[in-house]
């Protein structure tokens, strides 16, 4: 009889959250200088209901936002966020604007209200995407120089080009021919610069395109064969044009 009525009043407590629910990790995905709402999933928050918000710190968890007895304390979530958060009154769910790369984290969410539920948020903030720049790189014609005639010719022929991004951190850069994947490099959480060559006919008709990207936004910048490698053409027979005159002189 009386592993009977345990067995009830465990069946009663955790088919209430007294226990507390299951934790849940929802991941979200945001650009610098964006909002972002991360909901409670309660609709109204009543007198007696609690609402607790963490940040996890240095694998610390801070108490950033709470109401309770429809009450909203803050805390010292200015020195953290400044004036970007938010915590709406009404539902309880957390408002951040103009979210920055160092709000990246563990969000922690305990909603008491008839029972206990456990929720955490997995956030993460890219920075801001640059358009990468294509440039032709006209340097190589002077190794012509230490080559023979009929190898100089076949150099000219070809576009050397070189896709760039300034300060990047997390992303992807590739170089496409049409929807295929030619080449790529990748970086993640160092801010640097990145620079993918490649190499094309001068009178090549394919569409090539330099993508970078991270998981949640990407840029493209697609080749103009005409206009950069005719330059490049040009400056490239000017100096094969010198070199080989050179050579007749001497």
């Amino acid at each position: 009889m009386i592993h009977i009525y345990i067995f009830l009043c465990l069946w009663i407590w955790f088919s209430h959250g007294v226990i507390g629910d299951t934790d849940e990790v929802k991941s979200v995905s945001v650009t610098e200088g964006d909002s972002v709402s991360l909901n409670t999933g309660v609709s109204e928050v009543q007198r007696n209901d609690q609402i607790l918000w963490m940040f996890n710190i240095n694998n610390s968890d801070t108490r950033i936002a709470e109401i309770h007895k429809q009450v909203i304390d803050m805390y010292d979530s200015n020195k953290i966020f400044g004036d970007r958060l938010q915590m709406d009154s009404r539902t309880g769910s957390l408002i951040i604007r103009n979210i920055r790369t160092e709000h990246s984290g563990l969000y922690k969410l305990t909603i008491i209200k008839a029972g206990v539920t456990y929720k955490s948020f997995s956030v993460a903030v890219y920075a801001p995407l640059p358009i990468p720049v294509i440039t032709s790189n006209s340097s190589n014609c002077s190794s012509s120089s230490s080559s023979s005639s009929s190898s100089k010719r076949s150099s000219v022929s070809r576009c050397s080009l070189l896709c760039s991004a300034v300060n990047v951190s997390a992303v992807t850069l590739s170089w496409y021919k049409g929807n295929s994947l030619l080449s790529s490099i990748s970086v993640t959480d160092l801010s640097i610069s990145l620079s993918l060559p490649l190499e094309v006919e001068y009178h090549d008709k394919n569409t090539y395109s330099c993508v970078i990207n991270n998981p949640i936004r990407n840029q493209t910048t697609h080749l103009d064969i005409t206009q950069l490698c005719t330059l490049t053409m040009k400056f490239c027979s000017e100096i094969l044009f010198r070199i080989i005159l050179m050579m007749l002189l001497f």
